[in-house]
């Protein structure tokens, strides 16, 4: 530390500008070897092993997101196997990354000292760092931004057919990457309008648009489901600690002694032109909306991440220009790279708190549960993340059935469960009829065997409700319709899986789950066929208020999304 220090001291000569060359590839160099170290030493995150299946089931879309971490991480496994196989494309992508943003930046006679700087910087926004090593979709967003803003600083100076072309390709990567990509976009639109006259910007977008095109259309095939989940089904509604807990998130992606640099300079400076105005409108603009985003639900800490580009930028050319910044960068935003070192060292051990964590002790759980389940395929309720880490780290089958407790997720459209219809498998639920305990300690789990799996999440129900609002203890008579959608039976008094019928209630994160009855009890539906029938039921005590009501197939795996929501009101009995 203290050689770079002195080594970034106001040299008394000039350097020559050819050394900052070999000072910039050998950074990269060592970037890269730390890089390679850490992912190859720190076990896979339940995130990672959920988007390595989307590797090894390449689509045009995902429930969650667009499809280019699934490509990154297919030709990370045509290479590697084990944690290279999902990370390796991700620490090449960042070298680009960062080749990008120094391109960017455009430094007029560069120097060893300003490449210094230059990665000082970078390295010490945290997230950033991590996402060099961690392959998820903000690996290839990140990416993108810096593509897009390269291709934009040349559009805005010179908009010919390359430049068109590259803010094109830009643009569709983004949004293959991420949706954030509307965000990166659409604050550089705002800040300056005047791309919404230029004939070739519209060309430019129409040409994203023609690259996107495989991706809008599995999305109209599959209903929207990107959509639906991003907008509606995140929504949690306004809590206090949501807004508390906002800023303090932001400190530690980007670094409090990096963001409060930003923020200062973005203060004390007025942007130079139209490319430092776009940079300085990316900033505000995500911090701001992901705070309005506060006011509805919880902010994920890195939906931010995306404005670590133009941090950099614009904190590297200040700090060499500005005295007083340099020093600060050099005595305050440097030492703290020490602790993000300590950090990196601790999680590629086996220390408890690294275990709680989640960074490891994962594949000791996962082997556990391997040596009950043997060859048996495992199904897995609630978390996404289980059936993921069960796969990646025993080469095993698994899937997850999800219910109103949970969320929808990628295993949904998969609908893995249908080829293990009456078959046997190990059925990892609590409580469940048959549930034992295995293990002990940190290694205990619960689960059961069975010959004859039954599931009824792609079951339909829709129902006919007279009316939208009720009291508690109002009886409720409304006709049905029970469509069985896969090609075999549906047994409702299974011996292991009993199916009820049950009127829902969802407030918030609160699932309100009563039973009702059909008039004509339900058997055996047969494959492809619909049932028409009435149920009663009685409005339960509920607080009064405005709920989201519907029907459910409930079964040890917990009531299942079946039927369509429709809005309703309980009112005060008084």
């Amino acid at each position: 530390m203290k050689t770079i220090i002195n080594f970034l001291q106001p040299a008394a000569g000039k350097m020559k500008i050819s050394n900052y060359k070999k000072t910039f590839l050998l950074l990269m160099l060592i970037w890269f070897i730390m890089n390679l170290i850490q992912a190859i030493f720190t076990e896979v995150l339940s995130d990672e092993a959920y988007y390595g299946l989307f590797g090894k089931y390449l689509d045009w879309g995902y429930y969650d997101h667009p499809p280019m971490v699934a490509l990154l991480i297919k030709i990370s496994s045509l290479f590697f196997d084990g944690n290279l196989g999902i990370r390796f494309m991700t620490i090449l992508l960042q070298l680009g990354t960062i080749f990008l943003i120094w391109k960017i930046s455009d430094f007029r006679e560069p120097d060893s000292r300003r490449v210094f700087t230059f990665f000082i910087i970078a390295g010490s926004i945290s997230m950033f760092s991590a996402y060099g090593i961690i392959t998820t979709p903000d690996a290839p967003l990140l990416f993108f931004t810096a593509l897009f803003f390269f291709a934009y600083k040349r559009f805005i100076a010179d908009n010919r057919w390359p430049a068109v072309i590259l803010l094109s390709v830009s643009m569709a990567g983004l949004v293959y990457s991420k949706y954030q990509a509307f965000l990166v976009i659409g604050f550089v639109i705002l800040s300056n309008l005047k791309l919404l006259k230029m004939c070739r910007f519209w060309l430019a977008g129409i040409l994203a648009m023609i690259l996107l095109s495989p991706h809008i259309y599995w999305q109209i095939s599959n209903d929207f489901p990107g959509l639906a989940y991003h907008l509606i089904d995140r929504s949690e509604g306004f809590s206090w600690l949501f807004l508390i807990e906002y800023f303090p998130n932001q400190m530690a992606v980007f670094n409090p002694l990096t963001l409060g640099a930003s923020i200062y300079v973005m203060i004390k400076y007025s942007p130079a032109g139209q490319f430092d105005r776009s940079l300085y409108f990316q900033i505000a603009g995500f911090l701001i909306f992901f705070w309005i985003l506060a006011f509805h639900g919880h902010v994920e800490p890195h939906w931010t991440i995306a404005c670590s580009i133009p941090m950099i930028i614009i904190l590297s050319e200040k700090s060499y220009e500005n005295p007083s910044l340099f020093r600060y960068t050099r005595k305050y935003i440097l030492p703290s790279l020490l602790l993000l070192l300590v950090i990196r060292i601790l999680l590629i051990t086996n220390l408890q708190f690294v275990k709680d964590l989640g960074f490891s002790g994962k594949e000791e759980k996962y082997k556990a549960i391997e040596s009950i389940a043997k060859d048996l395929p495992v199904i897995f309720t609630g978390s996404l993340q289980k059936p993921s880490l069960y796969l990646f780290f025993t080469g095993k089958e698994a899937t997850v059935i999800s219910s109103l407790y949970s969320r929808q997720t990628q295993f949904d459209v998969w609908q893995f469960e249908k080829k293990y219809h009456n078959k046997p498998v190990f059925v990892s639920v609590s409580p469940g009829g048959e549930s034992l305990v295995y293990g002990s300690g940190r290694l205990r789990f619960i689960g059961f065997r069975t010959d004859s799996l039954q599931t009824v999440n792609r079951m339909k129900i829709t129902f006919n409700l007279n009316k939208n609002y009720f009291q508690s203890g109002d009886s409720v008579n409304m006709s049905f319709s029970l469509h069985n959608r896969y090609i075999y039976d549906i047994d409702f008094g299974h011996h292991q899986f009993p199916v009820e019928v049950c009127m829902v209630f969802l407030k918030g994160e609160e699932v309100h789950v009563h039973q009702v009855f059909p008039e004509e009890p339900v058997g055996v539906v047969p494959g492809g066929d619909t049932i028409d029938g009435r149920i009663y039921g009685v409005i339960p005590a509920l607080p009064y208020g405005y709920y989201h009501f519907g029907l459910s197939l409930n079964t040890i795996f917990g009531p299942s999304l079946n039927s369509r929501f429709v809005k309703i009101k309980i009112e005060n009995n008084d």
